[in-house]
């Protein structure tokens, strides 16, 4: 059997930022070709970052991306490597036509020699979710094209490409394929690991011949790349998997599948000894369990979008509630206690624990606290408005007018400190409104944006195994806005463990009424939790972009129109 040299480089790149980018991709490069790899796979639409979304629509972009292809081309050695580009189609080129405006393509180009030896156009464009391929590219028509690298026929192919059965590698395998190559800018979600692997798996064992995946690392406004990459030998059987959420390179040396001509026709095992020698890298990524999985998503996300924006602090409302604190603490966990500001802001209906709890939240922290009461502040707006609230007893607006002083001041801090600020709201209260707006939604980001109320206390006692940073009173005491007296959050909501369930029935299985009552909900609960979510799109459409961790989140999954006078359910 034939043996190649394969090198990933599972790395984190930033959207636009071409000459970032190629600094990167020509690191990788000159140490692929000081490992003697024959082969560099590098993530799907490197030079550009992924996704670029609508900057492929402006030329000077797609120029200026075509032309680092260029340089890049120049510097590369005896190593091919294949980098995700923009391309154009050419006139009579190999797409088609139909599903776009624009004559470009979401292209693997390969790279050696000092030329660009070819160039592979995505098949499949992903339209669904958070993918909206569809409006930029046209999609590749020649899916089973194979190259050879180092003595071995390879077929190149792109994310979804590997998703569907009888896709490119399919079409390359039999052409005479002996190792498929997948380049990827795959997001994370809770559970869809499992999915690739099962992709990954079916391609390898029905053609019998050895998939590398290598996947994008970072964070990208609502998007999270986990990397995770993949060396899968032909039986079926992960040989290398890179770390997730963090950047890796690997060398492995992969021995080849037979040509599909010479392939066995039996699909057992002819042999246990291993299909792939993994020659440099860090250790085997450790398994985590799912809540880890979204702590580390979480603090991958809030820290690429502050580093990538430009800001190196933050700053935090600290109310001593568990939704600040998590955030306080994924903060210190992705940016450095340093660079981690918290404020707490005390109105005459704060409690003495609340204050306590956040002052002690700070102390383990580590964290700078500012203390501002806002009473005064407060009286003053009151008094203002007392001649238009004439007649009105203490409602919803004197309870909104709070936050909104909260978000006024955290502004400030920001402007004068150029900290950005964090909001602190979960994906409970984003889904039924229990969130004011210009008040506790105001921020840069909102880490929780997509984690449910109850996920929160997931994620607090995680963290707090073996080191509790959160104090346990935060994560006891029952919820409250504090914003008039003995208020809790069970005077306008239903318990959380039952509000939790029919929102995820609601909003990521968009499910009816009838169908969440029948699966054994209170009517009266599922009729009132569904008018809410539907009555606050409004809220939801001004709020900050926050990590994306379910298959439905708030903004780029979940678009209804905000006037809609649909009540079905």
């Amino acid at each position: 059997m034939k043996t190649i040299r394969v090198a990933g480089a599972q790395i984190n790149l930033r959207v636009g930022d071409l000459a970032h980018n190629e600094a990167r991709i020509r690191e990788a490069m000159g140490w692929a070709e000081a490992e003697g790899a024959d082969v560099l796979l590098l993530p799907e639409l490197a030079i550009p970052g992924y996704p670029p979304e609508d900057l492929v629509i402006r030329s000077g972009f797609v120029d200026a991306n075509l032309a680092v292809l260029e340089q890049l081309a120049g510097h590369a050695g005896s190593t091919v490597t294949v980098v995700g580009v923009v391309d154009r189609v050419p006139s009579g080129g190999s797409a088609t036509t139909g599903h776009g405006r624009y004559p470009i393509v979401n292209a693997a180009a390969l790279l050696q020699s000092g030329h660009i030896r070819g160039i592979y156009h995505k098949v499949r464009l992903p339209n669904y979710g958070v993918f909206d391929e569809e409006r930029y590219f046209v999609a590749g028509s020649v899916p089973g094209k194979v190259w050879s690298v180092g003595g071995v026929a390879v077929g190149v192919s792109i994310c979804e490409d590997i998703w569907v059965a009888d896709g490119p590698p399919s079409a390359q395998v039999a052409a005479g394929a002996q190792l498929l190559l997948n380049i990827n800018g795959s997001p994370f979600q809770v559970s869809k690991d499992e999915e690739r692997v099962r992709h990954i798996e079916r391609e390898a064992v029905s053609a019998r011949v050895p998939v590398v995946y290598l996947n994008l690392v970072g964070g990208q406004d609502e998007l999270v790349f986990d990397g995770g990459s993949i060396v899968m030998d032909r039986e079926g059987s992960i040989q290398y998997r890179a770390p997730r959420f963090e950047e890796d390179l690997f060398v492995v040396d992969v021995e080849a599948g037979e040509p599909v001509g010479k392939a066995e026709t039996s699909k057992a095992r002819v042999d246990s000894s291993p299909r792939c020698s993994v020659l440099r890298s860090p250790s085997p990524a450790p398994t985590m369990e799912p809540i880890e999985l979204i702590y580390r998503a979480l603090v991958l996300g809030l820290g690429d979008y502050v580093r990538k924006n430009g800001f190196s602090k933050v700053v935090v409302g600290l109310s001593g509630g568990i939704d600040s604190a998590l955030t306080a603490v994924i903060a210190v966990d992705a940016l450095g206690r340093d660079s981690v500001r918290g404020v707490t802001m005390p109105s005459e209906f704060s409690s003495d624990g609340s204050i306590r709890d956040s002052e002690e939240l700070a102390r383990r922290l580590g964290i700078r606290l500012d203390r501002i009461a806002i009473g005064d502040l407060f009286a003053a707006y009151q008094d203002a408005l007392e001649a238009v609230f004439a007649g009105r007893g203490f409602g919803i607006a004197e309870e909104n007018l709070q936050p909104r002083i909260r978000g006024t001041l955290l502004m400030g801090i920001s402007n004068k400190h150029h900290e950005m600020v964090i909001a602190t709201g979960n994906k409970s209260e984003m889904a039924v409104g229990y969130a004011t707006l210009y008040g506790d939604m105001a921020g840069g980001y909102a880490v929780l944006k997509d984690v449910f109320k109850t996920t929160v206390y997931d994620l607090a006692n995680w963290r707090n195994r073996g080191d509790e940073v959160i104090p346990a009173e935060i994560i006891r005491k029952p919820p409250s806005a504090e914003l008039r007296p003995g208020q809790l959050d069970t005077d306008s909501l239903p318990p959380y463990e039952v509000l939790d369930p029919v929102l995820a029935a609601y909003i990521e299985e968009d499910r009816s009424i009838e169908a969440i009552v029948d699966s054994g909900f209170d009517r009266a609960i599922v009729t009132r939790v569904a008018a809410m979510v539907d009555l606050n799109e409004y809220k939801r459409r001004q709020a900050p972009p926050g990590v994306k961790i379910t298959p439905k989140a708030f903004g780029r999954d979940r678009r209804l129109p905000i006037t809609n006078g649909w009540r079905g359910g």
